[in-house]
């Protein structure tokens, strides 16, 4: 899901220790369900444990001038390759039903969001010790390229060149749409992230078609920007998004959560 709809990102410590590594968190001092503010501190799962086994989950590797990358054979890069795979076999379907279509039938697509689904945020959330303000993403996303989500370009490359379009719909502002479409082509995105292919939330101009306006919440937005590509003939036969709020609202044939243990947006 999107850095820049972090202004209303909930940090939750208990959501994060669940993300991370599971219900197997919820034992022995961690967070309970039951209490939505808890009672004494050993409800709450040490902040410094859940980023460690966060850093663990991705196999964090430190290069040489201090940045840090999810490594290939972690359990992270595990599970999206799981992910993949099935929404691989997916569109396989979709592409040889597609021959047997009636003239005129509406054409495929799908919708990818940007931050932890096509790009990791890895990296600029060790820099900022996951505490997100829009200004330090701006000063990442101008200077630095996020580097890819292991497998995604292979699968959306795979897709266009099938005839299923790609549309990248995201929560981050207007203004950071060059330094975005040049990350998503310098590591190795072919789909063209132009005007028609590419959405980011515009508070100060809010297209027509959303009719939240600028209120939009997460779901609104999200949904009512794919419920706009379908009107345009599309079937979105697949939505892939980090987070819930990327996934809800319908407008999609079926939905792929890729993992996230750093952050959730309502």
């Amino acid at each position: 899901m999107s850095l820049s709809l972090k202004s209303t990102r909930v940090r939750l410590a208990a959501a994060t220790a669940a993300l991370a590594v599971g219900a197997g968190l919820y034992t022995a001092g961690a967070a309970s369900a039951e209490h939505s503010v808890p009672r004494t501190d050993k409800e709450i799962p040490n902040l410094t444990q859940v980023q460690d086994k966060i850093k663990a989950f991705y196999g964090d590797t430190v290069d040489a001038s201090g940045q840090h990358y999810a490594s290939a054979d972690s359990n992270y890069a595990k599970q999206v390759a799981d992910i993949e795979k099935k929404a691989k076999g997916q569109l396989e379907k979709v592409v040889k039903n597609r021959a047997h279509a009636k003239k005129g039938a509406k054409k495929p697509a799908i919708v990818v969001d940007l931050d932890d689904t096509t790009l990791l945020t890895y990296n600029y959330e060790l820099q900022v010790g996951f505490h997100f303000t829009p200004e330090s993403q701006d000063a990442y996303l101008k200077s630095t390229d996020m580097a890819a989500v292991f497998g995604m370009p292979k699968l959306v490359n795979w897709a266009k060149s099938q005839g299923i379009e790609v549309f990248y719909v995201t929560g981050r502002g207007e203004h950071q749409r060059e330094w975005s479409a040049r990350n998503l082509k310098n590591v190795g995105y072919k789909p063209v992230a132009d005007t028609n292919h590419f959405f980011l939330k515009n508070k100060q101009t809010p297209p027509a078609y959303l009719p939240c306006g600028a209120k939009c919440t997460t779901v609104e937005y999200k949904a009512g920007t794919r419920k706009y590509i379908e009107s345009k003939g599309f079937d979105i036969v697949a939505n892939f998004g980090d987070q819930y709020s990327d996934l809800k609202g319908g407008y999609a044939d079926r939905t792929y959560k890729m993992p996230n243990p750093m952050y959730y947006l309502p």
